[in-house]
């Protein structure tokens, strides 16, 4: 998915991934509980920057991931999926992958600069194709329901808007291995430290390689 979205007329096949993560020993069989070994991937096969971001999606790190998602990247998250494949928290025992692509932001006034109100929605406004915008005033961290991402899971068929505080609450509690999959008797890879070493507050900031931080 994120692949798609950093190169979109030459997407690399999930086969190449599977391959490349296999004989580096990133997984057994398609999991990945390492955020570093997930960067490490996607830079070999996507040839693009990834980021590791630590620390979780809030505080100082929360206007970071906002604008690199207003910028038009991509982020990888790690995250506990509940049966609808929105964020919960499971202590990492429904530890999956999400990638997100935009953000939705309740702000009080839009930039005067480079941005069209939605034709079927009043009040949506959208960056206007290839004019130079204004970045908005984010909200704040403390304004509840202000901000949402949008992303999607590699088992849905659709995108998501997910709260922005779920996501980053769902994040942060990643720290064990779930007891089903230990004991159904099927080989996994989990970095030294576990689950919680592996995945816990982290997240990947997708670039082209040609772009600067």
């Amino acid at each position: 998915m994120a692949g798609t979205l950093l190169s979109p007329s030459s997407g690399v096949p999930l086969e190449r991934f599977m391959k490349v993560a296999v004989d580096r020993g990133y997984t057994a069989q398609g999991e990945m509980f390492s955020v570093a070994d997930m960067g490490r991937l996607a830079r070999e096969t996507l040839g693009c920057q990834a980021e590791l971001l630590h620390n979780g999606l809030g505080g100082p790190n929360r206007d970071l991931v906002l604008r690199h998602l207003i910028a038009g990247h991509p982020l990888l998250i790690p995250y506990d999926e509940d049966f609808n494949h929105e964020p919960c928290k499971r202590k990492g025992h429904k530890a999956h992958w999400a990638v997100s692509s935009g953000v939705l932001l309740g702000v009080q006034a839009v930039p005067c600069l480079g941005y069209a109100e939605d034709p079927e929605l009043p009040g949506l406004f959208h960056p206007a194709p290839s004019t130079p915008c204004q970045p908005p005033l984010l909200p704040e961290e403390s304004a509840s329901g202000a901000t949402f991402l949008l992303c999607k899971q590699g088992k849905s068929w659709h995108y998501q808007l997910w709260d922005y505080d779920q996501v980053r609450d769902s994040n942060l509690q990643l720290t064990d291995f779930s007891p089903s999959r230990a004991a159904n008797g099927q080989v996994y890879v989990v970095p030294p430290g576990g689950v919680r070493a592996g995945l816990c507050g982290q997240a990947l900031l997708l670039r082209p390689r040609e772009l600067s931080c």
